[in-house]
């Protein structure tokens, strides 16, 4: 586990965790933030950067989303209560959201996952995907494309080098 302080980005949103491998691993097509329902020390664990988002996912049960194997390990501070660390944690949507999702990974097989949590105005939020999962073929693609474009910006910055 990575014991990281939260870093502030834009709009007072401070990062809390990002989930890297999301964009290789899925093809991320829509985006929704939701608010995560967490009991006391769950909150001080992930201001503290205690969190991992390995293998998490959201599914819809009965109206309502369910973030799953989120792992947030428990803090030394909250130990007259603790909490289980890959509990389901519920993630508050608007009705009309929920159902676009449901609709979405019933009929098209599509997936939810966390792309990143943060704190926003004291609260919070989880950026949730909703995303196909790619091919081999398709990662093999999108690394050489990567690797190409370092090699172009680095040739780039060699021929501006030469020419001062």
């Amino acid at each position: 586990m990575t014991k990281k302080k939260a870093a502030a980005t834009a709009d007072g949103e401070k990062l809390i965790v990002k989930n890297k491998k999301a964009y290789f691993d899925y093809a991320v097509e829509d985006h929704f933030e939701g608010g995560l329902v967490l009991l006391g020390g769950e909150v001080k664990s992930l201001r503290d950067g205690r969190v991992e988002m390995v293998d998490a996912f959201a599914s819809v049960e009965r109206g309502e989303i369910w973030l799953k194997q989120l792992t947030i390990a428990p803090t030394e501070q909250a130990r007259a209560f603790p909490h289980e660390p890959r509990r389901p944690r519920k993630v508050l949507l608007h009705a009309r959201e929920i159902d676009q999702i449901g609709k979405r990974i019933q009929r098209e097989g599509y997936t939810m996952i966390p792309l990143r949590i943060y704190f926003k105005n004291g609260f919070v939020k989880v950026e949730l995907g909703l995303a196909k999962g790619k091919k081999t073929l398709d990662k093999r693609q999108d690394i050489a494309r990567k690797s190409a474009d370092r090699e172009a910006r680095a040739a780039i910055g060699r021929g501006r080098k030469g020419n001062e």
